[in-house]
Order: C-alpha cells, then structure tokens, then sequence
C-alpha cells in the first residue's frame, strides 16, 4: 500500500459496513493528519434520530467537501456521489463478517448500558433491536450488498482518479495508522 496520500491527505473518504470503525479510524487520521474529520452520521441525523432532509442533508454534504482537505466516513448513498467526486483517496475497510458481528453486538450492548452520548445528543434506543436498522440487524442485511457495491464501483472509470486502499484486518488499520505517525514525524 502506497503511504503517499498520508504526506499530503487532501481528501480522504473512509467506507465500509457498519462497524467497520470508519468514525474511528477518520478520528485518529484527523488528528495525525491535521485534515478536519467530517462524520456523514452527524449530517444526516438530527436530535432524536430525525433524518434532515435530502436538500439539507445534500448542501451539508457539499458544504463540509467543499475545503481543500477532509476525511470524511460514511455510507450514505445519497452523498456517496459527491464524495468521491470530490475525493482523492478512498479507504476500504472490508472486513470479514465475523469481525463486523463481533463488533455490532458489543458496541450497541456498550452504548445501551452506558446510554453513551452519540452525535446530536442521540442515544441508542432501549428497544432498538425491533427496529429495522438495528446495528447487528443492519450488518447482516447489508453486509453483502455492500461489499458487493464497493467492489464494483471503486474498479469502475468512475473512480479512477482516485488512490484506493483495502484494508481487510484491524491489523492493516494499525499498520495505516502506524504509517500516518511516521509520514507527520517527517514532514
């Protein structure tokens, strides 16, 4: 994997499936890097799970890529367009299933019994798992679909201006993570 993008980040979008930790990968490279993190969850979602508007929620989008630098994560087809548009680099966080379960079920268990604060004061639902979007439920459903979608746009002509990086295990996320440490030490 070429590092050339983390001397100079310009326009990093990170994708995956849900709990794939793209906010937390885009976090850590924001403040490594120096590029401002963009959460594609906190434009969409208002106060009590509201969904904004396709019209706010597209100019959101384009406001917040509009800067010469980002990282940006999310999955949000509606912005998905202009995003890597707009991008230079996309990071591919394809992780197996088993790894997305794991981290599905943890996570939403930790942020019910904690009744952890998410973005705009939103918590996760006490009764959430009869919901249809579900954290695990949603992996399970998407999960193949996704990566399906991801495979064949990132190799189509549409994204051919773009610098791809797969990662298909924590252990490589480490290693971009390590890379961007050193890449900042040297400038």
């Amino acid at each position: 994997m070429s590092d050339e993008f983390l001397r100079h980040p310009n326009r990093i979008a990170i994708v995956g499936t849900s709990c794939a930790g793209k906010s937390t990968l885009a976090r850590e490279l924001s403040q490594r890097l120096g590029a401002p993190h963009v959460e594609l969850d906190e434009l969409f979602w208002g106060p009590e799970w509201t969904a904004r508007s396709p019209e706010e929620f597209a100019a959101s989008v384009d406001r917040a890529t509009a800067s010469p630098a980002w990282i940006v994560d999310g999955n949000y087809s509606a912005a998905r367009g202009l995003v890597l548009q707009r991008a230079t680099t996309v990071i591919w966080l394809n992780y197996p299933l088993s790894t997305l379960m794991r981290r599905a079920v943890s996570r939403t268990f930790r942020r019910l019994v904690t009744r952890e604060r998410l973005f705009n004061g939103n918590r996760e639902p006490l009764l959430g798992f009869l919901h249809c979007y579900w954290i695990p439920r949603w992996v399970l459903q998407s999960y193949r679909r996704l990566r399906r979608e991801y495979a064949a746009l990132l190799a189509s002509p549409e994204c051919d201006h773009l610098e791809v990086v797969e990662i298909r295990s924590t252990r490589e996320a480490e290693e971009l993570l390590a890379k961007a440490r050193k890449a900042v030490e040297t400038l």
